[in-house]
């Protein structure tokens, strides 16, 4: 049986541009509880989903470790990171809140 993350993933890979809504939905309940954990778990899968953690910290400059320990659900990444991370991803900041400019 498949587990929920690997499903998320497959429909991510299947899709590309179900990446950006499904992270605006994270972002859109990151002042609720556990919030911030979910929105990391969602940026995961969008990670894994674009060629996973190796290939995307390559891209974004940063070591597989670091991008490892800012993603896991006791993470605390900069926003250097998290920007960096989407954009080699494939996604801005503005797809996700809503803003346009």
């Amino acid at each position: 049986m498949r587990s929920h993350d690997d499903a998320v993933i497959d429909m991510l890979k299947n899709d590309p541009n179900m990446a950006g809504e499904y992270l605006r939905a994270a972002f859109d309940e990151m002042d609720e509880e556990g919030g911030e954990a979910a929105f990391l778990m969602a940026l995961r899968h969008v990670v894994q989903a674009q060629g996973g953690m190796s290939e995307i910290a390559k891209k974004a400059n940063i070591s597989r470790e670091s991008l490892y320990r800012a993603l896991s659900p006791e993470g605390n990444p900069k926003l250097r990171t998290l920007t960096a991370v989407m954009k080699a991803s494939g996604i801005q900041f503005h797809q996700i809140t809503g803003n346009t400019a």
